[in-house]
C-alpha cells in the first residue's frame, strides 16, 4: 500500500469538457473533508471527489448520474493500492454530452492520471509504544532513540524517578528496538506497547 507525498494536478480535455483532477495525502476523515472543500471551484459545474482512509471511504457525483464521478474515482484510488488519499476532480462542461460511459471514463481516467503522476510514499505499520527509565539511563536512552531510523519521538515527560517517552516505531523493528533499551539500560528501561499496527506513509 502506498500514500501520496504531496498534492498533484492532472487536467484534461474530453469533448470539450475540461476536467482537473486534484490528490493529497488524509490522514483522517477531517482531513479529507477540508481538502475537498478548500479544492473545489465554486464556478466549476461539478466538483466529484472520493477519499480512502483505511476501511473509511466516501464518494459524491455532485449533481452527475448516479455512480458516475465518484466512484469511479474512488475504483482509482483503490486500483493504485492507495490509502490515505483524497481526490477532487472538477468538470467545467464544454456543452457536449458524455453518456454515463464517457463519464465514467472522464472522471474515473482523471483521476487515476493524477494518481499515477503522483509521488508516492509506501504505508509501513507502526506501533507506539512508552519507553519508561531512570536518570541514570536518560541521556542514553534519549540519544539512542533519537539516532534509530525506525523511531520517532512523539512526546517526553519527566517523572519523579526518571522519565517516561512515547515513540511510534516500525512494527518490523519493535523487537530490536526492545532489545536496544533493554541493552542499554542492562534492562532497567521498560517498554510498553500502547497501539499496534497503525499505518503510516513513511520512507
Amino acid at each position: 500500500m502506498f500514500s501520496l507525498k504531496k498534492t498533484e494536478t492532472f487536467r484534461q480535455e474530453v469533448k470539450k469538457s475540461r476536467f482537473l483532477a486534484t490528490a493529497a495525502p488524509a490522514t483522517d476523515e477531517e482531513a479529507a473533508k477540508a481538502f475537498i472543500r478548500d479544492h473545489s471551484d465554486p464556478t466549476a459545474n461539478h466538483n466529484c471527489w472520493a477519499w480512502r482512509i483505511g476501511p473509511l471511504y466516501r464518494f459524491n457525483d455532485d449533481g452527475e448520474p448516479s455512480g458516475t464521478a465518484g466512484k469511479p474515482i474512488l475504483q482509482a484510488i483503490d486500483g493504485q493500492a492507495l490509502d490515505g488519499v483524497a481526490v477532487v476532480v472538477t468538470r467545467w462542461f464544454g456543452g457536449i454530452l458524455l453518456g454515463s460511459g464517457g463519464l465514467i471514463r472522464a472522471y474515473g481516467g482523471t483521476a487515476a492520471s493524477c494518481l499515477r503522476a503522483a509521488e508516492k510514499l509506501p504505508i509501513v505499520a507502526r506501533v507506539e509504544a512508552r519507553i519508561v527509565c531512570g536518570f541514570a539511563d536518560l541521556a542514553l536512552v534519549q540519544a539512542r532513540l533519537s539516532a534509530h531510523q525506525a523511531v520517532q519521538i512523539l512526546a517526553q515527560d519527566y517523572t519523579a524517578t526518571g522519565a517516561e517517552f512515547v515513540a511510534a516505531i516500525r512494527e518490523e523493528y519493535l523487537a530490536d528496538v526492545r532489545q536496544l533499551m533493554a541493552d542499554v539500560t542492562s534492562g532497567r528501561a521498560v517498554l510498553s506497547i500502547l497501539t499496534q499496527g497503525e499505518p503510516s506513509a513513511r520512507v
